[in-house]
């Protein structure tokens, strides 16, 4: 097949090797020009997967319409921040896979990524690829899974024959709605898991975190139609514990650094996009709408966001109301 992977970080550069390995065609497009032209002459993306040799059948361009000329399907790895400008200006691909795991919030109330995806370019044919998948790892064929989701069972199985391979195990699922929630939820408990390793609290105290985390995202999930299921399989459960626990982890470390002093300004002028700090703002914007209970990802927001004290934070979730698991 012919394939485009729009966004040449880190992400994005280890599924066109992926892609690559499993006999595609793959047009690996980045927005500099420059990148592009590194990326040409070294064969091998130094700035966000350095050590991993990009294979003959990748061809790196900053031209949009090269890179999606003929394309079957279309990888979005491209930041949630920038997603709706880049999109926007780029020609049209007959099926999307968004390997992008945030959320946006709108008055309108909050979108996945799919539905941005399908708000911008109109194209109905839309899956996610999501599960506890490194960059770092999945670029060296350590062994990985992921699920594959989409609405439509034949756009999931093509997304799962573009991928799978022996070192990445694809499944695939029709819980579109719980898969992507899965993977943008887990970042803002990745942060909080951060937060607690900066401050050193122990591994108890992440453990909480992580498995109350789940909760919040479960509750969360099926109150937006997902299925309860899919949080404790690779998108959900999977995803989390890799995240929250990972030296990989740019959520993770972000929590960790924020504790120490970076600014939110510093971790959103970083080259790795953290999606956790833009997931989390979207959904305070929709909890105060909605009034949803959603204490851990409230008081993430406010140490980001407001400058509130990590350990009064802390204390406030250990001192709600005692309840039943």
């Amino acid at each position: 097949m012919k394939i485009a992977v729009l966004g040449a970080g880190a992400w994005g550069t280890a599924l066109a090797v992926l892609a690559a390995s499993r006999g595609n065609e793959v047009a690996l497009w980045a927005r500099r020009a420059e990148q592009a032209e590194a990326l040409v002459a070294m064969r091998e993306n130094r700035d966000y997967l350095p050590g991993v040799v990009l294979p003959p059948a990748i061809r790196p361009t900053a031209d949009p319409q090269e890179a999606l000329w003929e394309a079957e399907l279309a990888v979005v790895a491209i930041p949630s921040k920038g997603l709706r400008a880049t999109l926007a200006a780029l020609p049209l691909a007959p099926a999307y896979v968004s390997a992008v795991k945030s959320l946006e919030y709108s008055e309108g109330g909050l979108l996945r990524m799919t539905q941005v995806i399908r708000e911008i370019t109109g194209v109905s044919r839309v899956a996610a690829l999501s599960g506890p998948n490194h960059a770092e790892e999945v670029g060296r064929f350590l062994p990985a899974a992921a699920v594959a989701a989409a609405a439509e069972e034949g756009l999931a199985r093509l997304v799962q024959q573009v991928f799978a391979g022996p070192s990445f195990r694809v499944y695939t699922s029709d819980d579109l709605i719980g898969v992507e929630l899965g993977g943008a939820l887990k970042n803002v408990i990745a942060l909080a898991a951060g937060m607690s390793d900066g401050l050193r609290l122990g591994d108890n105290a992440r453990a909480a975190l992580v498995t109350r985390g789940l909760r919040e995202i479960m509750r969360f999930g099926v109150a937006q139609g997902a299925e309860a299921e899919t949080f404790y399989g690779l998108s959900g459960l999977g995803d989390l514990v890799a995240t929250a626990t990972s030296p990989h982890s740019r959520n993770r470390g972000a929590g960790e650094r924020i504790v120490q002093g970076v600014s939110l300004a510093d971790l959103e002028a970083q080259k790795q996009a953290v999606e956790g700090i833009y997931t989390v703002k979207a959904l305070h914007a929709w909890g105060k709408q909605t009034e949803a209970e959603l204490p851990i990802t409230e008081s993430v927001y406010q140490v980001i966001y407001e400058g509130a004290d990590p350990r009064q934070e802390l204390s406030e979730l250990m001192g709600r109301e005692a309840k039943p698991e």
